[in-house]
């Protein structure tokens, strides 16, 4: 994807915000925990935070919480579900935070949109001594046969290569890394996966789907046709057809220090 095609995914949600928080999934509890834990103290910057879906779990788990998010409509939606919480306009490329002010930077299905090599030295700069940066992506088991059925049907645009787990790990291995040759600002990477599930029903499965960027960009014919054959596969096979079923996923993590 080159850097206009970027651009125009990672603009494409402030048009489904409320959708966006109504069916995405939150975190593995045990995916934060494994983020967090070598961090220097409690102080996290959610960035890239969204809707707050990562940011609500951070909370309550106690964490010291700035959330920093750069699409007003994604913003709006995170302040009305988690007033109490410090959220900022900003990006991973001008973080509106001082030196050294955060000891943990996670960003929630969001660190891929990141230009490592001007978001490198912006969350270096925040980080405390020893700070840590984490990336966290919830991917769908395509280890479960109909979850692999689903993704084949899908196509890249409703689950792509960093939403299924095998391939996860090879996208993300080196998302902490400028990419252009410029300075090293984290140590070496650690990843792992986590189990998780969200409860389903065909429809809303459709309705969360239709809040990744890969669909939301598609001309509205290309979009419905797409949606339509996902329903289709859902309502023909026994474990989607008729009513809840726990979606089978992992929460995966990238994890690195601050040099």
């Amino acid at each position: 994807m080159d850097q206009d095609e970027r651009s125009l995914h990672a603009s494409s949600f402030g048009a489904a915000a409320v959708a966006y928080a109504e069916h995405r999934p939150d975190y593995a509890r045990t995916a934060v925990d494994w983020a967090l834990a070598s961090a220097p103290g409690p102080r996290v910057l959610d960035l890239g935070a969204g809707t707050g879906k990562l940011t609500a779990t951070l909370v309550a788990m106690g964490a010291e919480v700035v959330a920093v998010e750069p699409d007003p409509a994604m913003l709006a939606e995170l302040r009305r579900a988690l007033p109490d919480v410090r959220a900022l306009p900003g990006s991973a490329e001008a973080i509106p935070l001082p030196d050294g002010s955060v000891d943990a930077v996670v960003a929630g299905n969001a660190m891929h949109w990141f230009d490592m090599a001007v978001a490198g030295p912006e969350i270096a700069r925040v980080l405390a001594p020893g700070g840590v940066l984490a990336g966290l992506w919830n991917v769908m088991d395509d280890g479960v046969e109909w979850v692999a059925g689903l993704a084949e049907v899908s196509g890249a645009a409703a689950i792509g290569p960093r939403d299924t787990p095998a391939s996860w790990r090879a996208e993300t291995a080196d998302m902490h890394l400028p990419g252009t040759g410029g300075a090293v600002r984290f140590g070496s990477p650690e990843q792992d996966l986590f189990p998780h599930g969200q409860l389903r029903t065909a429809e809303s499965l459709v309705s969360t789907l239709a809040t990744r960027a890969g669909v939301l960009v598609l001309p509205e014919p290309e979009r419905e046709a797409l949606l339509g054959r996902i329903r289709a596969f859902l309502a023909g096979r026994p474990e989607t057809a008729a009513g809840e079923f726990t979606l089978p996923m992992r929460t995966g993590v990238l994890r690195v220090r601050r040099l």
